[in-house]
């Protein structure tokens, strides 16, 4: 028998972007083998699509509740040992607290629920059933972000004293412009897709980014959404301004109407002694500036950069690496946590950035409709 860990996935079938995504990313360091799962709720799509991938059918079940219910009749041995969660984001919770009351380590897409309250009891469950929880903040795997991460650990750029995220996209724009279409778009249904869209979807993002790279905590907001009509209940654009731990101030734009944006996500820290920029659109270049020097580019693989940041590099120098890597490093990292090895607390997210992500996206959204007002993120363990 294979000696793969056993995963099972749930959505993330057809031309699923995010499904094609993880897919690749499991398979890349040769840790784990996908043995089943739920990829539609449609049957004939769902074995359809097992089919086309070249999957067994015997594990492929007709609803979540069954592939539960088989896999746990099957020797601890044999069944799925963790399950990545793909679906759209009102079934996170339910799929994932189950999941975890039932002894599963668990893969999330973010965001990790659609309400604060939920992520709390996930994380309550978690401590109970103590397993494996990651939430896929994708861009924390990139090898020149971890190299990041460990210069400002390592007080390279002295005491941080601003941080600035800004993620902007336009993809919206074809369907928020259109009465009908964005009436009948999930991502802006309150229902299935939480409280907010943009902030969801995207801030959370730059919310768990600013934190993992600089080491603060971001512990106040004050939020200014923008919702473009009166019939639209979601935010599909957004300004916070940050209050952190240390006294550091900062903000996070974001926008899902920037016309001609595709995923232009830059993260910039500055501290007393230098400031550090990441582009996502060019994620091979680290950029250091200093005054009264040159700028510098740092790139992946070569010896200068940190143990964490070449351990996600699996090119030479010089050869791009992109998102599907990103991804692929965060599912090294959890297999490390399910095999008992070593690892970097930098190699995955873990559920208190999910739970800390709803908190950011319910406190921005409070901060908005109470009149642009600072509001407290709640600190979590």
């Amino acid at each position: 028998m294979s000696n793969k860990i056993r995963l099972g996935i749930l959505g993330g079938g057809g031309d699923s972007l995010i499904g094609v995504l993880h897919r690749i990313a499991s398979s890349m360091h040769d840790k784990y083998q996908i043995v089943g799962g739920v990829f539609n709720p449609v049957w004939e799509e769902n074995i359809g699509f097992a089919e086309k991938i070249s999957l067994p059918t015997n594990r492929i079940y007709k609803d979540f509740d069954t592939l539960v219910e088989e896999e746990l009749k099957l020797p601890v041995e044999e069944r799925m040992q963790i399950v990545s969660i793909l679906t759209p984001n009102f079934l996170h919770f339910p799929m994932a607290k189950k999941l975890l009351e039932n002894g599963f380590n668990v893969i999330c897409e973010k965001p990790m629920t659609t309400t604060y309250e939920e992520a709390k009891i996930l994380n309550a469950t978690l401590k109970k059933s103590k397993t494996i929880f990651a939430i896929t903040y994708t861009y924390t795997g990139y090898p020149m972000v971890r190299q990041m991460r460990e210069m400002i650990l390592n007080g390279e750029l002295g005491n941080i004293q601003r941080v600035d995220a800004q993620y902007y996209q336009g993809w919206i724009n074809p369907v928020i412009h259109d009465k009908e279409q964005r009436a009948n778009t999930w991502r802006l249904d309150p229902k299935k897709g939480g409280i907010s869209c943009c902030i969801g979807d995207i801030g959370t993002h730059a919310f768990d980014m600013l934190e993992y790279v600089s080491g603060l905590k971001i512990e106040s907001i004050l939020a200014d959404l923008n919702y473009l009509y009166p019939d639209n209940k979601m935010d599909i654009d957004g300004t916070v301004l940050l209050r952190c731990s240390n006294d550091v101030r900062g903000v996070i734009c974001t926008s899902q109407i920037a016309t001609g944006e595709e995923n232009s996500f830059i993260v910039k820290i500055y501290g007393d002694k230098a400031g550090l920029k990441w582009e996502q659109e060019n994620p091979n270049f680290l950029y250091l500036m200093e005054d009264g020097q040159p700028l510098r580019v740092l790139k992946p693989g070569h010896s200068y950069n940190s143990q964490l940041s070449l351990d996600g590099s699996k090119l030479p120098p010089g050869h791009p690496e992109g998102i599907f890597d990103s991804m692929g490093n965060i599912y090294k990292g959890i297999a490390k946590a399910i095999n008992n090895e070593p690892y970097n607390h930098g190699e995955f997210p873990t559920i208190i950035d999910g739970v800390r992500g709803m908190g950011f996206i319910e406190k921005a959204v409070e901060s908005h409709q109470k009149g642009n007002v600072w509001v407290e993120i709640e600190n979590v363990d």
